[in-house]
């Protein structure tokens, strides 16, 4: 193999595993901004019962 070509496989690998990266985080942020809305609306759906009960 050339070293051009040595590279072009070393810098696709790159890419390939920064997509990876990338992915797992984009999942990681998705699961911690699913988990605060839900939060936010369990409380959100708490304070409207409490007022409506009272």
């Amino acid at each position: 193999m050339s070293a051009p070509d040595q590279d072009k496989q070393r810098n696709r690998k790159i890419a390939e595993n920064e997509a990876d990266r990338q992915a797992v985080s984009a999942v990681r942020v998705s699961s911690w901004a699913i988990a605060v809305a839900v939060i936010i609306g369990v409380i959100v759906v708490a304070i409207v019962w409490a007022w409506l009960k009272r």
